[in-house]
């Protein structure tokens, strides 16, 4: 083989090489690449407690943090400006990190700050108290009592009876809550009390002396299942008469 001929050859090997690699470069271009759809979630800044608000608190800045939450998630309920939870009233107790909702919180406007955290069907009721029927002082904020109602009918005759049980203090004297344990003696004390308990215990209260025993705040009033009999009717058949049981 000649000279001119390996010279040939060699081009051509060139050729066809880049030609090669041109043409897989273009079909390796040409084929679809694998994409990856990154889902975009939109977030919104939502207020949360930043520590524990007891009831009753008026809240300041300092109460609250603010956290992002997904967009979807977030709801009329609830607030994004810090400004307009300042200065409301927590109606029952806030925890930590908890998203702050309105219907937990009540304005100034609405009444004093004990009457914003009433239950609508609730009523308060304050009864005046001595040493003796505030427990020594023990009586909290919080606390769970029992009502007792003695009635004298003579100088040696008494009767007692309990006309409320679980009661809850609302407050004591003027103070809707304390993180002091000591006994304090009070004049007066605040009960949240049903309107139909409410009748109870002043009616109670105008026949004789109330007393407060104050229960452990763990204890379960057992439930009282009473037996209802089931109606009777009574048949009368000329001069005969029957009584028979109705049956559901």
């Amino acid at each position: 083989m000649s000279r001119g001929q390996i010279l040939l050859l060699v081009l051509l090997s060139v050729v066809f090489g880049l030609g090669a690699v041109f043409f897989a470069k273009q079909w390796m271009d040409n084929q679809t690449m694998p994409t990856t759809e990154v889902e975009v979630v939109e977030r919104v800044p939502v207020i949360v407690a930043a520590m524990e608000i007891p009831a009753t608190t008026i809240i300041e800045e300092q109460h609250l943090s603010t956290r992002l939450i997904e967009k979807s998630w977030f709801s009329e309920n609830q607030f994004s400006d810090q400004n307009e939870v300042i200065g409301k009233i927590a109606s029952e107790n806030l925890y930590p990190d908890e998203i702050v909702l309105n219907q937990r919180l009540s304005v100034p406007g609405e009444g004093a700050t004990l009457a914003a955290v009433i239950p609508e069907d609730k009523r308060a009721v304050t009864i005046r108290v001595n040493d003796v029927i505030g427990v020594a002082g023990f009586l909290l904020p919080g606390n769970k009592v029992d009502i007792l109602n003695t009635v004298k009918y003579g100088k040696n005759s008494a009767n007692t009876s309990t006309v409320l049980k679980d009661i809850k203090v609302l407050a004591v004297d003027q103070t809707a809550r304390t993180n002091d344990n000591k006994p304090v003696i009070v004049r007066a004390v605040t009960l949240e009390v049903s309107p139909r308990d409410a009748e109870k215990l002043l009616s109670a209260k105008s026949k004789g002396d109330i007393q407060l025993a104050l229960r452990n705040p763990h204890a379960v009033e057992p439930k009282v299942v009473k037996y209802v009999a089931p109606p009777r009717v009574t048949i009368i058949k000329g001069t005969e008469s029957a009584n028979i049981r109705v049956r559901e």
